[in-house]
């Protein structure tokens, strides 16, 4: 039986981190339950994409997961399957789709560790800003596996941060805090994966085990700190 894209990444992810415990494919949810978790989460959650959900609910020491996809995105990855090919009609759909597995995946494995307060501003910008230098790192993946030398170009590097990070608009928010959430982790997640790509491979897969097991503003400081030393 041929293995899923969602699988596949899942697997990825828990080879560079850690084991999640649980098939999260079993927590994808269809339109209607995305509709009614997305009146729970509250009006600000309103402006968040209709493409793709994460939803995290925590009863004691539970954690219960939810994740969407709409129908045109996976109409999209099925018709251009990036196991294929990466190119512009099929980028922007990865992205939407491994960043909300990244979600997941990351809450489960906080929760696992004892975080319980996912309903924070922190939690959720360590979310986003994790899920971003991870996204981009299974960009580069893909987009090596497509080249004969596996090697990926400067040319390469621009193209996949032009998608994953030029083209945000967090200004377009209209609510302040996501407003601030998704412009300050979009900066801090250009600038760390500038430096990741200055890294050989064995030093980068420690580099971000290390950077995965710090909080929000241990991830924040050791970026503006790496940022402050590369402008002197």
């Amino acid at each position: 039986m041929n293995e899923t894209l969602f699988s596949q990444i899942q697997r990825l992810f828990e080879r560079t981190y850690a084991q999640v415990g649980i098939n999260l494919e079993d927590c994808l949810i269809d339109r209607t339950r995305s509709a009614q978790l997305s009146m729970l989460a509250g009006r600000s959650a309103r402006e968040l994409s209709e493409l793709a959900r994460t939803f995290l609910r925590r009863a004691g020491d539970q954690l219960y997961v939810g994740i969407y996809y709409s129908r045109w995105l996976i109409e999209q990855l099925e018709q251009h399957d990036p196991r294929a090919g990466l190119g512009d009609r099929n980028i922007r759909s990865l992205i939407t789709f491994v960043e909300e597995l990244n979600h997941a995946l990351h809450a489960a494995l906080q929760f696992k560790r004892g975080v319980r307060e996912i309903a924070s501003e922190d939690f959720a910008r360590n979310l986003e800003l994790q899920a971003q230098v991870d996204t981009y790192l299974v960009l580069l993946l893909f987009v090596a596996f497509f080249r004969k030398t596996q090697r990926v170009s400067a040319t390469d590097r621009r193209w996949l941060r032009f998608h994953l990070f030029a083209r945000q608009c967090p200004e377009a928010f209209r609510d302040a805090n996501l407003r601030g959430r998704y412009l300050e982790t979009s900066q801090l997640a250009a600038n760390y994966t500038g430096f990741l790509d200055t890294l050989n491979a064995v030093r980068r897969l420690d580099e971000i085990r290390r950077f995965h097991s710090l909080d929000y503003s241990g991830k924040k400081a050791q970026i503006l700190a790496l940022m402050d030393s590369a402008a002197n």
